[in-house]
């Protein structure tokens, strides 16, 4: 096989957690038999237990966890698109009279999983061009849904770098780092981080950006 064919030719698994997600996805995605688009559920333990099968049945070049999620204020806005330069398990730790203690801090391992800069930079750029407004920065993964400013504005003190968060993430990209597959995690924005208003949730607008972000996966990962 030649050298071209190896890097136009790659196999990606596209990670969702809802039907109306996968939907849009495909939607976007057209005909492309490069690409098998999944549903695994809501939550850590779906998402990671989903994915590990479906990466024991086939070979793939590259995971990407993709849908809706919350956007950080003044970070990604409602509609526009949440690019994880790292993937962090958020609420993986111990709570202490000084705070919340991570596995790090723990000595327990990682709850944090890099993105290669590469494909960052690529999917920003390829969103930009097709006048989606890209945001990158970490992704964070949450078992339960942020519905206090308190809260929102907590996760920000640690994590400042962060502009969206989500329940799947880390149990994807945790399942694709055992099978030494590297990852990404796509988010379209369909609500602020903060108290909980399900009224202001913009889902519709969320999956037609996640539709439109979903045509450029071909050309990002050729």
């Amino acid at each position: 096989m030649s050298e071209v064919n190896k890097i136009t030719n790659k196999q990606v698994l596209v990670v969702t957690s809802v039907s109306a997600e996968k939907e849009a996805i495909v939607r976007g995605l057209g005909y492309s038999s490069r690409f098998d688009v999944i549903v695994a559920g809501v939550g850590q333990a779906a998402s990671a237990a989903v994915t590990a099968t479906a990466l024991a049945k086939k070979d793939y070049d590259y995971v990407i966890n993709a849908g809706i999620a919350g956007g950080f204020e003044e970070k990604a806005e409602v509609g526009s698109l949440a690019v994880s330069t790292e993937v962090i398990a958020a609420d993986l730790g111990a709570e202490s009279d000084d705070g919340f203690l991570s596995l790090e801090e723990l000595k327990l391992g990682s709850s944090i999983i890099e993105v290669e800069k590469e494909v960052v930079t690529r999917m920003c750029a390829e969103a930009m061009a097709q006048g989606i407004s890209a945001h990158k920065g970490a992704i964070l993964t949450l078992s339960t849904v942020t519905g206090t400013q308190e809260t929102a504005d907590s996760l920000l003190e640690r994590f400042p770098e962060a502009v969206a968060e989500g329940m799947e993430g880390f149990g994807v990209a945790e399942a694709a780092k055992q099978n030494q597959i590297p990852v990404i995690e796509v988010r379209s924005i369909s609500n602020k981080v903060g108290p909980r208003d399900r009224e202001s949730w913009r889902i519709k607008e969320a999956l037609a950006t996640l539709e439109k972000a979903s045509s450029i996966f071909p050309e990002v990962f050729k």
